[in-house]
């Protein structure tokens, strides 16, 4: 069996990815995605769902989610490795979860790519994007 270096792993995940460095495109995928789908997807351990410090904001907490189960899958590795793939209902994300966060101080994260670069957007921001 020939062993191929982890660079190409990591391209070939990559490619399965619509997601790129333009954060605004992603975004707007993650609003289009979820609409299409009716879901939403987040990582959860059993000590809860993923979060993170914001880079943006100091003090703040991220809760990131996506609009693929692929490309949550993506960032289930190393230090996320023992966290699942969980689906939202859309409907549910959106008028229970983004509320809650909200009231909660808690950012969400649409869309992260594979370098974990994108918006961090208050709760009631990314549920305008629905209207």
């Amino acid at each position: 069996m020939k062993v191929l270096p982890l660079r190409h792993y990591l391209l070939r995940e990559n490619k399965m990815s619509k997601l790129t460095a333009d954060i605004d495109a992603n975004l707007a995928l993650f609003i289009q995605e979820t609409q299409e789908n009716q879901l939403v997807w987040g990582l959860r351990n059993e000590e809860g769902w993923l979060s993170c410090e914001s880079t943006e904001f100091e003090e703040s907490e991220v809760m990131p989610f996506w609009s693929s189960k692929e490309d949550a899958q993506i960032h289930n590795v190393e230090e996320w490795a023992d966290f699942e793939v969980v689906e939202i209902p859309l409907d549910v994300f959106v008028e229970d979860w983004l509320i809650t966060l909200d009231e909660d101080g808690v950012l969400v994260g649409p869309n992260w790519n594979a370098s974990l670069e994108g918006k961090e957007l208050e709760p009631s921001q990314l549920a305008k994007l629905y209207l």
